[in-house]
């Protein structure tokens, strides 16, 4: 039944399928991005790249714009100003069969309106490939995203029953089904133990090692210290920083950033910055 109703929503005719990407290549970029909503301007002149081979952390405190350029950069949100590209074409000239090849996006919620099993919603992921020749790899591809994000073991129960970070590991695994070059994930870890949390984000450097571009919207500073290649540190609808987290999580500026004393300390290890609120408690 999926099969079927992927092939009547994406069609399989006049698709094109995406290249191979080389480390380094653009995969999405934003130039002077402004976007309004709700009659308030979000996003101010943004300029951001996301390359391939790279852990790209969106990061900031509430309301700076971070889910907003996310959807941006996947062409579901559309520029008032400035320019979205994806693949290097125009966001708004791909058409929605096409962008589900290239591009897979994780949103801050998973929901479904009917009791699908588990691994109908991963094999949901696979509905862009329907009648391609890559559709013969669906069981392969399927498998190895639940085991990924360890959901396998509850592959029959309906989604509707798990828990809310049940459901966050199975919406991951979808997106990671859809084997998308561009990885646009909207808060992955929110709903995680702290298990489950570095998981996530291993799995984001497993998919940046294969060659993929990984967008990661973050609220936990050590997760994107550690894991990120680099990091964007937005503020109010601009970019505040952008670089490595080694060199842009720097106490004074997160400090400004988040009107919250931090203190930036590197792990006594790895060398990784450690950030931690100021406190004076003794």
């Amino acid at each position: 039944m999926i099969g079927t109703l992927s092939k009547r929503i994406f069609g399989v005719r006049d698709r094109v399928l995406p290249e191979p990407v080389a480390p380094g290549d653009v995969l999405a970029e934003a130039a002077d991005l402004r976007v309004r909503l709700g009659g308030r301007e979000v996003l101010r002149g943004v300029t951001v790249a996301a390359r391939a081979g790279e852990v790209l952390a969106l990061v900031g405190p509430n309301g700076a714009g971070k889910s907003t350029l996310l959807a941006a950069l996947a062409a579901d949100l559309p520029a008032d100003a400035g320019t979205v590209r994806v693949c290097g074409r125009p966001a708004p000239d791909w058409p929605a069969r096409e962008l589900a090849l290239r591009r897979a996006v994780l949103p801050q919620s998973a929901t479904l309106s009917f009791p699908f099993p588990v691994e109908d919603v991963v094999r949901m992921g696979r509905a862009p490939w329907a009648g391609t020749r890559r559709a013969d790899d669906d069981d392969r591809i399927v498998r190895a995203a639940m085991a990924a994000t360890e959901v396998g073991a509850f592959a029959a129960r309906p989604f509707s029953a798990l828990s809310g970070g049940e459901r966050a590991r199975v919406a991951l695994a979808r997106v990671l089904a859809q084997r998308a070059p561009l990885l646009l994930l909207d808060e992955p870890t929110a709903a995680l133990d702290l298990r489950h949390q570095e998981l996530v984000l291993r799995v984001c450097r497993e998919r940046a090692a294969a060659g993929d571009a990984v967008v990661v919207v973050l609220h936990d500073l050590g997760l994107a210290a550690a894991y990120a290649d680099r990091a964007v540190i937005l503020d109010g609808g601009v970019v505040a920083a952008d670089g490595a987290p080694g060199e842009v999580f720097e106490d004074g500026l997160l400090s400004d950033v988040y009107r919250q004393p931090i203190e930036v300390f590197p792990h006594p290890r790895t060398g990784a910055p450690l950030v931690t609120p100021l406190r004076t408690i003794a």
